[in-house]
């Protein structure tokens, strides 16, 4: 019998969820994102921030809004807008505007569509540009008073998801001449924060809150003016460089960002667009930290280091560019857990989960400062070590990383399985932190059949599976290394826990994997995406691996935009939930990997087209976070949901996983071979062709092309004489 669940029943577990982003009033405007290093931007269609309210528009820097308003107005009225896009490289954003009819009295003094006004915007290195071009178009001229209202709250980024503070830090305004202005915000934690705003050409009038100019425009004449917002700069630093000088530098380090990376080119115009999008959206998450390239996890909510979501990400781009995944492996592990800290759930071994800079994370206001609640971010660091040598065969890079990998697997093996049953199990150790702690990290995304919530210790299906991988993985590495004796001891350990796993978990009567063993080691008998992940793993034998298949792509599960984290049938099921029954992309790449090991290929083709089809409807042709998980009808694209974080890295690299597990691609550095496995296109992709592929110091073009449910391969370029062949 389903449990039903009383509107009073999901407010009092949304009470005890700390950390819930909520869904307010919604925006009439559209968001735009912007992001350089630590620093991002959310403004709406107009480039304004904060000219509506509820939003998350603000210019953030390393957890903080440090502009929190920042709108224009024409003759004191909002402009009409034409148009406004990103760069199809995400490196800056143009909004056209022009004039609404202004009337004084009965009388018209000014009609529409005179003025046109360009906004211009792009961040770099902590400092946001703009510029504003006016132009115009009518016969006579024209007097145009243009207000700039500006205002920093210094809100830590918690805060402007919703969370209430007892107490808050100062605010100071400083006028620095006749042309600039200082906000400060001296914070409880002891630290100051500033934000530094330069007008140019000098205003008429400038406040503390306001720069206005009175400009008089002669027919066909363009003025413009300049605004720079700078993020906790010293006023006696060298001014920031002019805004073409800037503007030339971040296109720059835009196209050097990518160059390393492969490139795909296909016969489909829209799939194109869906990877250049892709490519570029990676490409401004990732940031450049003192360890290597780092793929932030998300804008606006998660642009920081977050330990799963790096991973994933750099799985999913491992085959196109193997430097993200360098990067991931040097930060994870300057920042391994080495001592027990129950505030922070670390223990030693273990991989980070969250890191944030704001005034609240150093406060304890919340946990997550440097945070370790996750219990699959250790295994899977361990993966794609592994992974990343068989691809790189960058053993100077393994003999670095050994000790952090040695650290893992006494975590793995030490504190993450404290009640020595086999399995990897979470249960948080402050009250203040997750309390669930795999990928489905929602107060209610772990259950039992009846709706009921599972209680801890808990032990997550694909967690044991992502175990059994590590152990594989570290296996091989250890061989590499000259340790044939741990190698053994590994493929034992592993061995041993696929058996047990398929015992414990396995359900037959339900055709799949149980979602997880509670605390009192009764399963939740419930069907759910994670059992797809199983299988990315490789744990499963074949004979479950065809059936978890064939459930996952049933209607109670596909929805014809991919694959759903919960079956319809299932309590919990809500198709406009976080975690409890929507579509997430990242989740189906994973899951069509694991697909690809097995050789289910017409279930990777149904998940690409599905999710193909999904972006194709989506803004810029980008994947959100997720999407609602409603069955898919004639001539109507998918349901958003409201507030998924657009762009995120792992749901940029989906399309790369996704393309990997269609064509079977492999690398095996120490043969120098790139196979492709049982090699399909889907039907929307006639021909695509991959270029600038490495294999260790060797790089090589190919060119595949379908043939109904064949695929027919060309190598293009082959420099440094790497074997392909193909397995049929």
């Amino acid at each position: 019998m389903l449990r039903k669940h009383s509107t009073a029943t999901v407010v009092e577990e949304i009470a005890e969820t700390p950390f819930y982003i909520p869904g307010t009033e919604a925006s009439t405007r559209p968001r735009h994102t912007l992001k350089h290093g630590d620093c991002f931007a959310v403004l709406d269609s107009h480039a304004d921030i904060g000219a509506e309210s509820g939003g998350p528009d603000g210019i953030f820097f390393h957890d903080t809004r440090h502009i929190s308003h920042l709108e224009m107005l024409l003759n004191g009225q909002p402009p009409l807008l034409l148009g406004s896009s990103v760069r199809d490289d995400n490196s800056s954003l143009t909004v056209d505007l022009t004039n609404p009819d202004i009337y004084q009295g009965q009388k018209l003094i000014f009609p529409k569509d005179m003025l046109h006004v360009v906004r211009t915007l792009f961040l770099w290195r902590g400092i946001a540009y703009q510029r504003l071009r006016m132009h115009n178009h009518d016969e006579r001229p024209l007097a145009v008073h243009l207000t700039l209202a500006f205002a920093s709250d210094f809100a830590d980024v918690f805060e402007v998801r919703g969370m209430r503070r007892p107490r808050r830090g100062s605010a100071t305004v400083e006028l620095r001449g006749t042309s600039g202005v200082m906000l400060n915000y001296q914070g409880l934690d002891g630290r100051r924060r500033r934000t530094t705003l330069l007008f140019e050409p000098v205003p008429a009038q400038l406040s503390g809150s306001e720069a206005s100019y009175a400009l008089e425009l002669q027919p066909n004449e363009s003025r413009s003016l300049f605004i720079t917002v700078e993020c906790d700069s010293e006023w006696e630093e060298p001014a920031p460089p002019p805004f073409r000088n800037a503007l030339r530098s971040a296109f720059r380090e835009h196209a050097a960002g990518s160059r390393a990376s492969a490139t795909i080119i296909s016969s489909n115009q829209i799939f194109n667009e869906v990877i250049c999008r892709s490519i570029a959206d990676l490409s401004i998450l990732t940031t450049e930290t003192p360890q290597g390239a780092y793929p932030y996890a998300g804008i606006p909510w998660y642009s920081t280091t977050f330990g799963r979501d790096g991973i994933v990400t750099a799985l999913q781009m491992l085959w196109c560019d193997s430097g993200i995944a360098k990067g991931v492996l040097r930060r994870l592990a300057a920042y391994q857990a080495t001592e027990f800290d129950p505030e922070a759930d670390a223990e030693p071994g273990k991989i980070l989960h969250e890191m944030r800079g704001g005034e609240m994370a150093a406060l304890r206001e919340v946990p997550f400062g440097l945070y370790y609640g996750s219990v699959d971010a250790t295994p899977l660091f361990v993966l794609l070590a592994g992974l990343y040598v068989e691809h790189t065969g960058d053993l100077e890079t393994l003999q670095e990383l050994w000790p952090n990998i040695e650290a893992a697997l006494g975590w793995i093996d030490g504190p993450g399985d404290a009640d020595r049953d086999g399995f990897v199990e979470y249960d948080r150790a402050d009250q203040n932190g997750l309390s669930n702690q795999g990928w489905k990290d929602s107060q209610d995304s772990v259950f039992h059949a009846d709706g009921s919530l599972a209680s801890g210790p808990i032990a997550i299906c694909e967690v044991q599976g992502y175990v059994y991988a590590a152990k594989r993985l570290a296996a091989r590495c250890a061989r590499r290394l000259g340790k044939p004796a741990l190698a053994d001891a590994l493929d034992l350990q592993a061995n041993k826990l696929a058996a047990r796993f398929e015992a414990t978990f396995w359900c037959d009567d339900l055709g799949t994997y149980a979602l997880a063993l509670d605390g009192d080691k009764q399963p939740c008998r419930v069907r759910t995406s994670n059992a797809g992940q199983v299988l990315f793993s490789g744990i499963a034998p074949p004979e479950h691996a065809e059936a978890v298949t064939r459930d996952l792509m049933r209607p109670s599960f596909f929805s014809g935009w991919g694959i759903r984290t919960v079956a319809r049938e299932e309590a919990r099921y809500n198709p406009m939930s976080y975690h409890n029954g929507s579509v997430w992309p990242h989740d189906n790449a994973l899951i069509a990997a694991g697909f690809a090991r097995y050789g289910q290929k017409s279930a990777i083709e149904r998940v690409f087209q599905g999710l193909f089809d999904a972006a194709s409807y989506m803004d810029l042709r980008r994947l959100p976070e997720l999407y609602c998980g409603f069955q898919r009808g004639r001539q109507r694209g998918p349901t958003l949901y409201p507030v998924a974080c657009s762009p995120q890295a792992w749901a940029a690299a989906t399309p790369l996983m996704l393309l990997q597990a269609s064509l079977g691609l492999e690398f095996d550095s120490d043969r120098n071979e790139i196979r492709l496995r049982q090699p399909r296109l889907p039907r929307f992709l006639d021909e695509v062709t991959l270029r600038n592929l490495r294999l260790g110091q060797s790089v090589i073009d190919l060119r595949l092309r379908r043939h109904d449910t064949d695929v027919s391969l060309q190598v293009l370029r082959n420099d440094g004489q790497i074997r392909v062949s193909a397995v049929y």
